[in-house]
């Protein structure tokens, strides 16, 4: 999947859309340059997802936890402050990621190797006029 985005307004609907491509997934890692909208973009997938949570890096608490109006737990990962990988075992990320509940993984190249051929990969490109392009591999 590959979607080009000029403005914040079209987050939401490219959130349906990557939901909808990918219904049985339940970890998505985000790649992009500081700045490229990855946060922005979970922001409006949570919301989709029925989040009235106010959502927000955790790029100090490492981990957020969203809920749904029904109750489900969504997690949203920040890793770039992450110095170790022993640091994301430490927080229990094993049982966040095979939970069955959605996660978002923000800079998940900072724990590779836990990274899964089933994890749904996003990346987030910054083009010369400001848009972004949003494009989905599996691993």
């Amino acid at each position: 999947m590959e979607l080009t985005i000029h403005s914040e307004n079209e987050l939401y609907e490219a959130g349906q859309k990557l939901l909808s491509k990918f219904p049985d997934a339940r970890v998505f890692c985000f790649y992009g340059e500081m700045g490229a909208g990855k946060t922005t973009f979970i922001k409006e997938i949570c919301r989709g997802l029925g989040v009235s949570d106010t959502t927000s890096s955790p790029t100090f608490a490492i981990v957020n936890e969203y809920l749904t109006e029904e109750g489900e737990s969504i997690y949203h990962f920040d890793f770039y402050r992450i110095e170790k990988l022993e640091d994301a075992y430490e927080i229990g990320v094993e049982d966040y990621l095979y939970s069955g509940n959605y996660c978002f993984i923000e800079w998940a190249e900072n724990i590779a190797p836990l990274v899964q051929p089933d994890f749904i990969k996003v990346h987030i490109t910054v083009g010369s006029d400001g848009g972004r392009t949003i494009r989905t591999t599996l691993k």
